[in-house]
């Protein structure tokens, strides 16, 4: 009697087992194995570090000594180290940029680090980064510039064959290679060896991908190829740091090659793709991809890279962040402190998930499906879905008690393609159900940035999906309110405004000079300073008492009459005082001298003037050396009451301010005697002047 109990219950047992759901069909292009690990890094690092570090330059011609490149305190541990403590996951270098310089002593060319000053010959940066990755636990990658502005063969068959015996030297001797990364730059002008001339290209023919990348796969069987058109994934169709609102992770291959693609497919990707082929997010922390001096002081901000964050891998995309190497050899210390703040301000906002250990229910509980539970287990291999022939339908997480929310992250299951076209997000508010996001792909993962609502329940409505919704993942957060100092502006009409990043926050704000508390009144419009002044102010979160340190602002007399004289209306000549530095105006001669005179409007005592050279990426008519002018009539200027030079203003160009003997005066004159680059033309964001 015992033998046949125990030989029901096995029996049972395995007819269980064997009526477990069997997994939906798959849907549309699919991801590989390497694909699928490729999403989960999320975010990692590119690293510009080349002979344009040492000239100057973004794109270099070719023809710059070997001997330039000479690093000073060149430290790969220091870029794996600050990546690793960032939360990045791997670094991609640029072992050869488009001037044709290697960063290891390659066996085919001069051009590269055997022959420069560096370790006198014997250095080898890539394989200094990789043995740093290997150490700090970060996945390798290199970018190998198809066009070489170098090679004398370029153009020619010859060449291929040389780029292909580098892409064996980097493929095969510093070993595993995550990602292989070409640029779309094929062809133009260069040194070629001496011809200094133009050589163009047929972009889909000349390179004979499909042999050239068989190469490839062949050394590095896991490795994801980065181009336009992929194979392993694409570029998003920007440089800012941004995926699109709409990002399919599928593309048509064949109507794709590096250097060859439509923006918008690149931008959306194509819903009925042939191939799995997802989007990458490429962006500087600072305006250029190489290190400059001159943009130390441009940096993006911690707002600025939670836009970017936000934007790229909380749309579905992988984010890589591009670190400008400086000329000792290492990370600036300003990238380091930015992107620190923003690993800091993500370890925060995603520190705790309201979703774990509560209770999912679904709209749709007929037929076959997963249940709601799993979209919530913490496993990425379980999933909530409904029944094949359902595309519609809600999974509601009950977080037991009113709760503060202001995140919401969701996933699909990827390796059964990517399905959902439209959803919904709704809150229980006061007993009802209100929407408060609609979006439409999922993919990978989407993160929502919302208001902050007070709720006990969220639901996920799929709308619209291409077969029955399979949701691996839905975690909810609290991310803290973000407390920068806010920026102090005024325009030409003396209207003061105070931005700050976050729209929860409050700004407190002080006129008389006194430090501002969370007792000072509280701005909420623009307000006129119509004198001198100084305003004071700080962002706070009155739910925890904390504030922000304190921006601080001396205004002088305000531009409301001011006129540059010479320039019509349409010229917008005001840009000069619109208390923008993101705009410019640009007086430009045959040769320089070259000035910008003001007409204040009325007489004033002057004891000096400020001038925020241009602030856009590339440097123009920025002065280095100046005079400054005074007049009655704006005839008579007389010797100029000073001049001098704006010391080390290439490499920090930041606002400059110039004292000089009180004096009144109607108009003011800065004249330009020499410029960066010497070229024949004075550009200025910002000019005010200071009075007594």
């Amino acid at each position: 009697m015992k033998n046949l109990f125990l030989a029901i219950i096995s029996f049972l047992l395995i007819f269980t087992s064997c009526k477990q759901t069997p997994p939906p069909a798959p849907v549309g292009a699919l991801p590989s194995e390497q694909q699928l690990q490729w999403h989960e890094m999320n975010f990692y690092a590119f690293v510009h570090f080349n002979m344009n570090t040492f000239t100057g330059n973004e794109w270099g011609f070719g023809e710059t000594p070997a001997s330039t490149f000479n690093p000073s305190e060149l430290d790969c541990r220091q870029w794996a180290r600050v990546c690793k403590e960032a939360g990045l996951k791997g670094i991609i270098l640029t072992a050869k940029h488009h001037d044709g310089f290697c960063l290891w002593p390659s066996a085919y060319t001069e051009y590269s680090v055997k022959n420069s000053l560096w370790k006198d010959g014997k250095g080898d940066v890539v394989r200094e980064l990789s043995e740093a990755c290997k150490e700090f636990g970060l996945k390798f990658g290199v970018y190998l510039s198809p066009w070489d502005r170098n090679h004398a063969d370029y153009g020619t068959p010859a060449y291929l064959e040389y780029y292909r015996n580098q892409m064996r030297e980097l493929l095969t001797n510093y070993g595993e290679v995550f990602e292989f990364w070409l640029d779309g730059a094929n062809g133009g002008d260069g040194y070629y060896g001496g011809a200094n001339e133009r050589r163009n290209v047929d972009r889909t023919t000349y390179y004979d991908w499909d042999n050239t990348l068989k190469i490839a796969y062949e050394l590095q069987p896991k490795t994801i190829i980065f181009s336009d058109g992929g194979p392993g994934c694409r570029w998003v169709g920007n440089e800012e740091g941004y995926a699109y609102q709409t990002n399919w992770n599928t593309l048509n291959k064949a109507e794709f090659a590096p250097g060859v693609a439509n923006s918008d497919d690149l931008h959306h990707g194509q819903e009925d793709g042939t191939h799995w082929i997802p989007a990458e997010v490429d962006v500087s922390i600072r305006p250029g991809w190489y290190y400059h001096p001159y943009e130390d002081h441009k940096v993006k901000s911690l707002p600025h890279l939670l836009d970017i964050y936000y934007n790229s891998v909380g749309r579905g995309a992988n984010l890589l962040l591009n670190f400008p190497v400086d000329q000792r050899g290492l990370i600036h210390e300003k990238d380091v402190e930015q992107v620190m703040a923003l690993a800091n301000q993500l370890k925060a906002d995603f520190a705790n998930d309201l979703a774990k250990g509560k209770k999912a229910t679904v709209s749709i509980v007929r037929g076959r499906q997963y249940k709601a539970s799993n979209a919530i287990d913490g496993n990425p291999q379980s999933y909530w879905s409904t029944p094949d022939s359902v595309t519609t339908a809600s999974i509601e997480i009950d977080l037991g008690s009113e709760t503060e929310v202001n995140r919401f992250l969701v996933q699909e299951y990827i390796a059964l393609g990517q399905r959902v076209r439209k959803f919904t997000l709704d809150a229980m508010l006061n007993g009802e159900w209100k929407e408060i996001a609609s979006e439409t792909t999922i993919g990978y993962k989407r993160i929502l940035r919302l208001p902050t609502v007070k709720t006990n329940k969220i639901r996920l409505n799929i709308t619209d999906s291409k077969a029955c919704p399979l949701i691996s993942n839905i975690e909810i957060y609290l991310a803290p309110k973000i407390l920068t100092e806010p920026r102090i502006t005024r325009t030409q009409e003396g209207l003061i405004s105070i931005q700050n990043a976050d729209n929860e926050v409050t700004v407190h704000y002080t006129t008389d000079g006194t430090e501002p508390t969370v007792n000072s009144p509280v701005y909420t419009e623009a307000f006129l300073l119509a004198e001198k002044g100084t305003i004071k102010a700080i962002t706070a979160d009155l739910s925890t008492g904390k504030t922000s340190p304190v921006t601080s602002e001396a205004f002088d007399i305000p531009a409301t009459k001011w006129t540059v004289l010479g320039a019509s209306e349409d010229e917008k000549s005001n840009q000069l005082f619109d208390g923008k530095t993101n705009t410019a105006w640009t007086v430009k001669n045959e040769k320089l001298p070259a000035a910008i005179s003001i007409d204040l409007g009325e007489t004033v005592n002057l004891c000096g003037l400020c001038y925020t050279p241009n602030q856009d990426r590339y440097i123009q008519g920025i002065a280095t050396s100046y005079q400054i002018f005074v007049s009655q009539d704006g005839k008579k200027w007389g010797q100029a009451i000073s001049e001098g030079e704006f010391a080390n203003i290439q490499n920090n160009p930041v606002k400059q301010t110039v004292q000089f003997t009180e004096t009144a005066a109607r108009y003011v004159r800065l004249v330009a005697t020499a410029t960066v680059n010497n070229q024949p033309m004075l550009s200025a964001a910002e000019i005010s002047v200071l009075t007594k």
